[in-house]
């Protein structure tokens, strides 16, 4: 059952966050423009459309859309091919609409077999990435463009050769305004004085620190000014006819030039893999585990792009990055991702002189303390714990996402997933019965012998659709294996949803799988048995 959501219930939050997201997104959308050989404000309109359209007609609570990174040498090698950013546009207008027509066939379904330790192995990577990409804009050495997630960089190098290089063009006042920044975003929310100030975001705080800092250098006339490319770089327009020649429109003479449709499919395929991706990885962020509907994020990305096009912009696709910083805000509804759209229009329109002014140093503090959240050590350890099964394909997705790029990545953690699942699971792994039900009725869900990640997309289904005030027995008497998926799964039902919908949940056959601390859910129950072969059934504090 799907819940309508009053997206002005949790505005404060929601507000807050949606700032974060802007300040995160501004310098992103620009730096993958000019990485893509295309219009600054190319990125800039993407952002905007992903935030405000694709935000209001998706129903994912924490993903934030906008262009992405991983397009970045497909939309330069399209505009170099293609020759005029004209043509390329008709390309991103082709592309949305066939993700619409992947939306309606419900194509999205298959973001339902990406396990687990996979998708955090790949959140973890990219909170890697995010650290050693931002280490040299921290320390003002800017060679590489923000956003970038590739090992490889255009100039040749790497990750690592970029973060040694930083060490030998290393500004001070850079230095001072990233720790300054950092200081504020780590205490901001411990301090019990600057508790009460809550409504006012630590990132706001960090960026007009960073401002007042590297003004007052200037005005001082010290050398620890930051200036120049180790600013954020909004172009100004000068005049109302600066501002029409924003507005460019995709070439429909190019229908015909099958280049043109091989950029299109080419951009379907990878910005349809990346956003079901994000999406995946955005409910395991939603603190309130909610569920997005795949096919309807396709269905919102394909009409996104087409506009996008339109106006002049970039593809987009749901952005790991921004959608990591929008959860770590605290965003509490899709609300969020709307204002972060709003407010790059409004700012960008009316005050990208004062934007100009925010160095590249505070901002990277800003991702610096998102990176770290995705990547913290208590999650590798988290994983570690879980066992060989669990721990080898995430540290694997972790490592081929920094040392590669994100789709190689999780294609590796995918491929060692499905080994480890096809040595442990060459039964039919799953059953279940499903009867017409009401509301009251008890639904009993059986589980067989071995169940597998591969059973996750039918097991979310059930679950999401039991309706109000019924009674639900999980049966796993019968089982000898269960997926870590499929149990986070049943956890996440029992402690979340069936608490909402007043739902009884009684487990039997669990034994002490589920019996983890510090938990309370009065409308569960467990059954054990007994010695003698009985069943007795308690209610237990086991979530």
């Amino acid at each position: 059952m799907t819940k309508k959501t009053n997206l002005f219930a949790n505005l404060k939050a929601d507000f807050a966050s949606g700032l974060v997201v802007f300040l995160v997104a501004l310098p992103l959308c620009l730096g993958i423009a000019l990485a893509s050989g295309a219009p600054p404000l190319s990125g800039i309109i993407a952002g905007i459309v992903g935030g405000i359209v694709v935000g209001s007609l998706s129903n994912s609570h924490i993903s934030v859309s906008g262009p992405a990174a991983g397009l970045t040498a497909i939309v330069l090698t399209a505009i170099s091919t293609l020759g005029s950013f004209e043509l390329f546009l008709l390309t991103v207008l082709l592309a949305g609409a066939m993700q619409l027509v992947l939306g309606f066939i419900r194509a999205g379904s298959i973001s339902n077999y990406f396990p687990s330790n996979v998708i955090e192995g790949m959140l973890a990577g990219i909170g890697v990435i995010i650290i050693l990409k931002q280490i040299p804009h921290a320390v003002g050495y800017d060679s590489d463009f923000e956003g970038d997630q590739a090992f490889m960089e255009a100039d040749g190098g790497n990750t690592f050769s970029s973060l040694l290089g930083a060490m030998d063009y290393l500004q001070l006042g850079a230095v001072i305004i990233t720790v300054v920044s950092l200081l504020i975003l780590i205490f901001w929310d411990k301090v019990p004085f600057l508790k009460r100030l809550k409504l006012i975001p630590g990132a706001l705080v960090a960026v007009v620190a960073g401002v007042a800092i590297n003004e007052a250098f200037k005005a001082a006339g010290s050398t620890y000014t930051v200036s120049g490319e180790h600013l954020v770089k909004l172009p100004v327009p000068q005049s109302l006819e600066d501002l029409k020649n924003i507005i460019v429109m995709p070439d429909f003479s190019g229908f015909g030039n099958t280049q043109v449709w091989i950029t299109a499919i080419t951009i379907t395929i990878v910005a349809s893999i990346e956003t079901l991706l994000c999406i995946e990885a955005s409910d395991r962020m939603d603190v309130q585990k909610r569920y997005t509907n795949t096919n309807l994020e396709l269905k919102a990305q394909g009409i996104g792009n087409i506009i996008s096009s339109l106006l002049g912009g970039l593809p987009m696709t749901s952005v790991v990055v921004r959608s990591s910083a929008n959860a770590s805000a605290g965003a509490k509804s899709k609300m969020s991702t709307i204002i972060h759209g709003v407010l790059l229009l409004i700012c960008v329109l009316a005050i990208p002189v004062l934007l100009n002014r925010i160095p590249l140093a505070t901002l990277a503090a800003v991702l610096l303390v998102v990176g770290y959240k995705l990547a913290s050590p208590a999650k590798v350890k988290h994983f570690w714990n879980k066992g060989i099964y669990q721990f080898v394909p995430f540290i694997a997705t972790l490592l081929a996402a920094v040392l590669t790029d994100l789709l190689k990545g999780v294609a590796l953690g995918m491929v060692i997933s499905i080994v480890f699942i096809l040595r442990g699971n060459l039964k039919r792994a799953y059953n279940f019965r499903k009867e017409e039900y009401k509301e009251g009725d008890v639904i009993h869900i059986d589980l067989a012998q071995e169940v597998s990640f591969l059973n996750k997309a039918a097991i979310k289904t059930t679950l999401n659709e039991m309706p109000e005030n019924s009674k639900v027995v999980i049966d796993a008497s019968d089982t000898v294996y269960i997926a870590q998926d499929v149990l986070d799964l049943i956890e996440e039902f029992a402690t979340v949803k069936a608490k909402e919908d007043n739902i009884e949940v009684t487990l039997i056959g669990f034994k002490t799988a589920y019996e983890l601390e510090n938990a309370d859910n009065n409308n569960v129950f467990v059954t054990h048995n007994n010695e003698n072969g009985s069943n007795r059934k308690e209610k237990q504090d086991i979530y």
